[in-house]
């Protein structure tokens, strides 16, 4: 079959047809979800003949920030002529509510910024590229406190600019800024703690319970650590260097074991952490994720291994299948289906299956250079460019 024939593709409906009485809907509050897994619990979407219906679609300005979406407000970043803007949209309708704005540099290459605002409670958390921490009302995008986390841990900022969105635990927002990790109290944006001085990767911080003690995994310009978020103390941690510094996707945290992955040619690795202490059990080049972090479903990986889709096995790293054409594209997860967008803005939804890459349907949706994940929320679909058009097409099961 040509590419052609591929785009045009309609998307079927008996295999995506989803009849549990337990149907539920889902607010997607921060990156990668409530739990930071990518992975959605909704199951009150459906597709059917030909592509879903646009709803809406609205120009957010360059970046490649995602969305959160939280009792019916939408919200997501991007940058025109030299300032960033903070948008909050009807989530449903695509119309302003409030929109907020600043200074900061647009980057050239690969412009805007990367932060995916964060919801919590009344307050919403966001991160420029240059290191400028807002923390917003959700209702009416008063600005609470502003920061400039990066002059304030006297952090370096890396190659292409700040990424991590903030993730609150307890009462602390947590960046990962500097060599590992700043803390600011999430109310008034005093500084709780700083790691020394260093470099940033461009992975979110993400909270875990490993070995029964709290901690939160950053993945830094020089390996993944894990620190107490009250006092930012190292837990543990394991040297992961890559070319430019660039380790991206953020860890993979199940049971004792952590799953890291960069591109450049680098690969990934397992860790079982014991006693303060990471072994490797294993490292290849099996999945090598540039930006996107992998989504795991009952012992395996899904996820873009440098421009391919690919299905590994944690415990091994087996390869199971992959799939070409992702290029740089992002995906999520959502009743037991893969929601991936691929770099071209070629919407895939496939099967989470092992066993064979399954599609179930795809179609051309969006235009532009696609390197942000999808978000499903309530029925909807957002999907955006990094040339700022922001879509969001009504999957709601009919």
């Amino acid at each position: 079959m040509n590419s052609k024939s591929l785009v045009l593709l309609t998307f079927a409906v008996s295999a995506f047809s989803l009849l549990a009485p337990s149907a539920r809907a889902e607010d997607w509050p921060q990156w990668r979800g409530a739990n930071r897994l990518g992975i959605s619990t909704e199951s009150t979407w459906s597709v059917g003949r030909g592509t879903p219906p646009k709803a809406w679609q609205a120009s957010v300005g360059e970046g490649f920030s995602s969305v959160a979406v939280v009792r019916g407000k939408l919200y997501t970043m991007g940058n025109v002529g030299g300032k960033d803007w903070v948008h909050c949209l009807n989530a449903d309708t695509g119309r302003v509510i409030w929109q907020k704005t600043y200074s900061c540099p647009s980057g050239g290459d690969y412009s805007g910024p990367r932060c995916t605002p964060t919801v919590d409670g009344d307050k919403v958390y966001t991160l420029s590229r240059d290191g400028q921490a807002f923390c917003f009302s959700a209702d009416k995008g008063a600005i609470l406190w502003k920061a400039n986390v990066a002059q304030l841990a006297n952090a370096n900022e890396p190659q292409w600019g700040f990424a991590s969105s903030p993730l609150i635990d307890g009462g602390v927002a947590i960046y990962n800024v500097s060599s590992a990790g700043v803390a600011l109290d999430k109310n008034t944006g005093r500084v709780v703690w700083k790691s020394p001085s260093g470099d940033a990767g461009y992975s979110s911080p993400l909270p875990h319970n490993l070995g029964g003690a709290h901690g939160v995994a950053l993945f830094t310009a020089q390996g993944v650590i894990s620190v107490d978020p009250r006092s930012g103390a190292k837990q543990w941690g394991h040297p992961w260097n890559t070319q430019f510094n660039v380790n991206s996707a953020d860890p993979i945290i199940t049971g004792n074991n952590v799953f890291i992955s960069s591109g450049y040619g680098k690969g990934c690795t397992l860790l079982n952490v014991a006693g303060g202490r990471a072994s490797v059990v294993y490292q290849n080049r099996n999945m090598r994720n540039h930006f996107h972090t992998c989504l795991l479903l009952d012992g395996y990986l899904y996820g873009n291994d440098d421009g391919r889709l690919k299905c590994i096995e944690l415990r091994t790293g087996r390869v199971m299948w992959e799939q070409g054409g992702m290029g740089k594209g992002g995906l999520m997860m959502a009743d037991r289906k893969i929601i991936a967008l691929t770099e071209q803005g070629e919407l895939i939804v496939a099967n989470a299956n092992p066993k064979q890459f399954q599609v179930v349907a795809r179609g051309k949706v969006l235009e532009g250079e696609c390197w942000t994940d999808p978000v499903l929320a309530n029925g909807k679909l957002y999907c955006r460019s990094h040339e700022g058009t922001l879509i969001c097409l009504d999957v709601r099961r009919r």
